[in-house]
């Protein structure tokens, strides 16, 4: 007769671990978001993005007749930095008040 011990803990974060590895590999397989994705990266309107940092030159897009893209893999990193930055101003405005 067999018996066979589970450590549940152990168990749940190895599932975890191989959805978050199924989960990235996914993402990287995104090349372009288009304007319904990046407002569901960012959980942001549109209209919040255009007044934030859509026309930042630095902000990687491109237009083809009239539907926007942006390449996931630049667009999440000028995000990053973006979020970064305006996290600094955001606090120093608030020093002011």
């Amino acid at each position: 007769m067999f018996q066979i011990q589970v450590d549940q803990d152990e168990l749940k974060q190895i599932y975890l671990e191989e959805i978050q590895k199924r989960l990235n590999k996914i993402e990287l397989e995104i090349t372009f978001w288009d304007t319904k994705e990046l407002k569901r990266q960012t959980n942001m309107s549109w209209n919040t993005i255009q007044d934030k940092f859509f026309h930042d030159p630095d902000f990687p897009k491109f237009n083809t007749g009239g539907k926007w893209y942006f390449p996931a893999k630049e667009c999440r990193a000028f995000l990053e930095r973006w979020a970064k930055d305006n996290q600094y101003k955001s606090l120093l405005s608030q020093e002011a008040i």
